[in-house]
């Protein structure tokens, strides 16, 4: 048994890990949409977080520990010093502002080679990333989101989204309860970001693009954001399409896409939806008392 397992860990180890760090990011952007905000910049904050703290364990030697530490404190400050003019948007209006942030981080990675090692990224990043440290991470996380979800800024975040107009007559400070929650949310990306970086050896610009926005995005729109089981099984999800549809070969985007595509179609609140699951239940106990 324990010679299957250590043979399982050596083949599917980084899978696995991933699967941690990609429940990271969409747990990262679920915390905005809860507040109703459609902001894709959490792929340039994980960036920020990975190129911070994989640039401070190469050149400075600074301990995982706090390598972890600043690199979700740098794209917590940059969150902050972009989110209050930028959250005063909305809509696609705010989604296209952080699209475009995006890209300004993208292009400064690229454009500062000496530091970054621009279009070639960095390599030889220590393999620092364990399997406990990513376990630790993501259940702090989810413990800390599910107190927040049941405390009176969470209350206050689901109000914001409902109705932003009355809940700021309900005296809700809405300007600081979005701004609260898309600092928060790029912290997490940042912790996604170092943990990824200091997994892999290597980071580039093209990681943390629009493509990496948009699976996200996605990841949380098919879970749904009813609850946190929604982001992180929509994360699983994602992640695991592409190794279990490997063998369609040039076939096998195209069913990921398909896949996506019928359950947003026909689930659009999303897998994790605790109300029809109610509802089935409710169905089934009254046809088995029928």
């Amino acid at each position: 048994m324990s010679e299957s397992l250590d043979n399982f860990w050596a083949i599917y180890s980084n899978l696995v890990l991933t699967l941690g760090t990609s429940s990271l990011l969409a747990l990262s952007i679920y915390l905005t949409l809860s507040c109703g905000l459609l902001a894709m910049a959490n792929a340039a904050f994980m960036g920020i977080g990975a190129y911070t703290s994989a640039l401070l364990t190469m050149n400075a030697g600074l301990p995982f520990p706090l390598a972890l530490a600043a690199g979700a404190v740098a794209p917590a400050l940059v969150a902050y010093a972009i989110g209050k003019p930028t959250l005063r948007l909305s809509g696609v209006y705010l989604a296209m502002a952080t699209l475009a942030f995006g890209e300004v981080v993208r292009i400064a990675i690229l454009n500062t080679e000496s530091l970054t090692g621009g279009a070639l990224g960095l390599n030889g990043i220590p393999q620092l990333t364990q399997g406990w440290h990513v376990a630790l991470v993501l259940v702090g996380v989810l413990l800390l989101l599910e107190r927040l979800r049941r405390s009176r800024t969470g209350r206050a975040f689901e109000a914001i989204k409902e109705d932003e107009t009355a809940a700021g007559l309900m005296g809700i400070d809405v300007n600081a309860h979005k701004l609260a929650a898309f600092v928060l949310g790029a912290a997490i990306a940042g912790l996604a970001g170092t943990l990824n970086a200091h997994l892999t050896f290597f980071i580039g610009p093209n990681e943390f693009g629009f493509d990496r926005g948009v699976d996200i995005l996605t990841m949380t729109i098919l879970g749904g954001i009813q609850g946190l089981a929604g982001p992180v099984l929509g994360a699983f999800i994602v992640t695991l399409l592409p190794e279990l549809l490997r063998g369609l070969q040039d076939w096998r985007l195209m069913a990921n896409g398909l896949i996506l595509v019928l359950i947003v179609l026909f689930l659009p609140r999303g897998l994790w939806d605790p109300a029809r699951l109610q509802r089935l239940l409710g169905r089934r106990g009254r046809g088995g008392q029928a």
